[in-house]
């Protein structure tokens, strides 16, 4: 989803990214990873909430995790696959 996500950052193990247990994630809830299964990781913004609520900037517009904005644009419009 070029126009949505964009691309994986990762795929695989998680320790390359510095998480050692993606049972405990910082935000959220957890996402099993059964046998078999590989994780995938897309870049999120939660992170970016959490630097703005360091900074304090004046005003500012984001989402809230399982708040996402809605569009017309059906998800094959958007989907690079």
């Amino acid at each position: 989803f070029p126009n949505a996500h964009g691309a994986p950052v990762h795929v695989g193990d998680p320790s390359v990214l510095g998480i050692a247990d993606v049972s405990k994630p910082d935000w959220g809830d957890s996402v099993g990873v059964r046998p078999g299964e590989v994780p995938v990781f897309w870049a999120c913004g939660v992170t970016p909430q959490a630097v703005a609520l360091a900074s304090k900037p004046p005003f500012m517009i984001t989402h809230s995790p399982g708040h996402m904005f809605i569009t017309d644009l059906p998800n094959h419009a958007l989907a690079a696959i």
